[in-house]
């Protein structure tokens, strides 16, 4: 396969993303990491540094389109910045922190890891799980436990961290609205951080293929996040056209397809 078919495989694969992301209010990372994954290998990249350089390009590109939908929720009122000034400094610590791990991490095992993460999220949005309210926030301790574990996570994983802060929070009583709408304020620290510490982490290793910033592919991130900012609006409009039950059922079999796909590629 040539390089050129390249061009064409990150732009539709950005597409594919921003129209899920804008359709079902999800981050990209759980389809963009086995994509490009697969990619990667069949690119011809070092199978050691696929999983680690699609972790960190997904990161890169969840800056993007986290801020757009920071700045959407923002102008409707569902950001608790209070909740986000409390948890945001362990959110920072606990991706950036880690993305050390991530990068220690042989690709088989990351792989592994972040298929069994992905089974979870498929099994809640098939299930239509959802936690029942029980409590308040906790203070400042429990809340700063919660932002290390919701980073740390987010960096393995190369997600924008809404699979685990919206369960948190409408478990302490916060409304879906603004759960979700403050999830999107905390992705962007997430994405910042998980970024920074992919470049720093990645800096420096052999064998990383040209026009890379650290284990960020620049001309992947460009092509799909370009894409994906375009095709997210389409979905948004589309979430209240199309039957959004139906189509999480659909999108959580095609996170479990992409990953058995992606431990394919890594293991075999």
């Amino acid at each position: 396969m040539s390089f050129d078919v390249w061009w064409l495989a990150y732009p539709a694969l950005g597409a594919f993303v921003g129209f899920f992301a804008g359709l079902l209010g999800v981050g990209g990372g759980g389809i963009m990491v086995p994509a490009l994954s697969t990619l990667f290998i069949a690119q011809g990249f070092p199978g050691e540094q696929a999983v680690h350089m699609a972790l960190g390009t997904s990161m890169a590109s969840i800056v993007l389109t986290s801020f757009s939908s920071l700045r959407a929720h923002h102008g409707h009122g569902a950001v608790r910045w209070d909740v986000v000034r409390r948890i945001a400094p362990a959110i920072l610590v606990g991706t950036f922190g880690g993305t050390f791990i991530a990068s220690r991490i042989d690709a088989e095992p990351l792989a592994i890891f972040f298929a069994c993460f992905m089974a979870y999220v498929s099994t809640q949005m098939l299930l239509n799980i959802k936690p029942k309210p029980h409590r308040e926030l906790p203070g400042t301790f429990g809340v700063s436990v919660a932002g290390l574990v919701i980073g740390g996570i987010s960096a393995l994983v190369a997600i924008g961290g809404g699979s685990l802060s919206v369960p948190f929070m409408t478990w302490c009583n916060i409304k879906m609205q603004h759960a979700i709408g403050t999830s999107a304020a905390i992705g962007l620290p997430i994405a910042v951080s998980g970024t920074v510490g992919f470049i720093v982490n990645g800096w420096g290793v052999e064998g990383t293929p040209p026009y890379t910033a650290g284990f960020i592919y620049l001309p992947a991130l460009v092509l799909v996040a370009v894409v994906s900012v375009l095709t997210a609006p389409v979905g948004a409009r589309m979430a209240h056209r199309l039957p959004v039950a139906t189509l999480k059922k659909i999108f959580a079999g095609v996170l479990i397809l992409l990953s058995a796909k992606m431990l394919h590629s890594v293991l075999g």
